[in-house]
């Protein structure tokens, strides 16, 4: 089995900014998710938080939308994209929100 890594881009609100009430419907909707992948889930992942970047010629630039990770263990990339089905980070369906896959390899 492979182990991929799912990078969550797009303009997610933070969590420090939910009511009490969509925080627990986030959590609700994540954790339904989790366990619906079940053994699968390798690393629950979680969100990002402050960020910069850099470029290689040392400057400042302006990171990326990046909101977060997971990692899961899949037999091949088809069904690890699978396995995103009914994940609440796509849930809104107007096009603003990416789930990107990536394979992890070994050095």
């Amino acid at each position: 089995m492979a182990k991929f890594l799912y990078l969550y881009r797009g303009p997610a609100t933070p969590m420090d900014q939910f009511t009490p009430e969509q925080g627990a419907e986030q959590m609700a909707a994540w954790g339904a998710w989790m366990e619906q992948v079940g053994a699968a889930l390798v690393d629950g992942g979680a969100p990002f938080g402050t960020r910069t970047a850099v470029r290689d010629d040392g400057s400042d630039t302006t990171p990326s939308d990046q909101n977060g990770y997971t990692i899961v263990e899949a037999p091949d990339l088809d069904a690890a994209k699978s396995l995103t089905k009914g994940h609440p980070f796509l849930a809104e369906g107007k096009g603003r929100f990416t789930l990107e896959i990536f394979e992890l390899t070994p050095m």
